[in-house]
């Protein structure tokens, strides 16, 4: 994710620090159903943020789709996924 070699380095790690959670335990996301079934959202706090992530678990790979406030999550990733095929 391109936007987090933007951050400061105390946000980027607390987005690692919530990839490192995931990695620990891959169903700690909730599961998505419809648009986005398979997918699951973790959530997580940036300071005073609520900050989603979107990630799937596939054979033993951890692929993060986005990351980001809720402002918009979802929508945002479904025009993603539209992009890219997904």
């Amino acid at each position: 994710m391109k936007y987090v070699k933007k951050l400061p380095l105390h946000l980027q790690q607390i987005i690692l620090d919530a990839v490192e959670d995931i990695l620990t335990d891959t169903e700690i996301g909730e599961l998505k159903k419809g648009d986005l079934n398979g997918f699951r959202v973790h959530k997580f706090k940036m300071g005073n943020q609520l900050i989603l992530m979107a990630y799937k678990v596939e054979s033993d790979s951890l692929i993060l789709y986005q990351a980001g406030p809720h402002e918009n999550f979802y929508k945002n990733l479904k025009r993603y996924l539209k992009e890219i095929g997904g």
